[in-house]
């Protein structure tokens, strides 16, 4: 029997606390994969125009080499635009989806090769039906790359986005002057902790003022044993700006500006 449905990817804490991204279902993703097989079959055309005069060398050469340029553009494809646009190709974009680190952190580029280079199993015997039913039947709508990977697929990303505008917003994040201990906090900070820490802030106005300090003391202290920044990067930031900071570091790609 298989485990029961969600229609969201629950990220859940030790301490009992939890935030959700809305999954996509099959029918969705199969939409979006038909409209990247257009473009894949699209530039496989271009690209097999492009080495047609092999043929004038060895008839056989060239079909050797349309069969390892199908491989090397409908792999590549998945995993260029998926790293490139944060877990986004072009048939994602139109439908509004995103794939995500199951525990909700950014994807790493080790993720997005496996999910892709499983594609092919996923699409046996023919249809994309082995990938189908383990999306209809996993509790995640996961397909066997997305298990193998750690993924998910997600319906609305630009919700959770404007939920960690909330969470990171503020000062500028000093912390972006060194990115060799913002990819210290990013590898040894599991995706539980980066969860308990977005919903003490995001439950500030609900704690008790003794309990809210208490917690960002705490966490604030765990984060600066994890990756300890120089002084001039943490002088004056007070422990809930210290956390804002690491969050922002874990969750976002690009920098913001300076003020001034």
């Amino acid at each position: 029997m298989s485990e029961a449905r969600t229609n969201a990817l629950v990220i859940r804490t030790p301490e009992g606390v939890s935030f959700t991204l809305p999954l996509a279902g099959p029918v969705t993703r199969f939409f979006a994969f038909f409209i990247d097989l257009l473009v894949i079959g699209a530039l496989t055309t271009l690209a097999n125009v492009l080495i047609g005069f092999l043929g004038i060398i060895s008839p056989d050469l060239m079909s050797a080499a349309m069969i390892v340029m199908y491989f090397v553009v409908s792999i590549g494809y998945g995993m260029a635009l998926e790293w490139h646009w944060r877990g986004q190709t072009i048939g994602k974009r139109v439908f509004k989806l995103r794939v995500v680190d199951e525990g909700g952190l950014r994807l790493k580029f080790s993720q997005i090769v496996i999910r892709n280079l499983l594609r092919f199993v996923d699409a046996l015997p023919a249809f994309y039906l082995l990938g189908g039913l383990a999306c209809f039947f996993s509790r995640k709508s996961q397909r066997l790359g997305d298990y193998a990977a750690n993924t998910a697929v997600i319906r609305s990303r630009p919700t959770f986005d404007h939920v960690l505008a909330d969470v990171t917003a503020g000062k500028y994040n000093s912390f972006r002057d060194y990115p060799h201990l913002e990819a210290r906090l990013r590898q040894r900070v599991s995706a539980e902790e980066a969860a308990l820490a977005t919903r003490v802030i995001l439950r500030r106005d609900q704690l008790e003022d003794e309990r809210r300090v208490e917690l960002n003391k705490e966490l604030a202290d765990y984060f600066r044993s994890v990756a300890e920044f120089p002084e001039e990067a943490t002088f004056g930031l007070t422990d809930e700006q210290y956390i804002r900071n690491v969050l922002d570091s874990l969750y976002k790609t690009k920098e913001t500006p300076k003020a001034g």
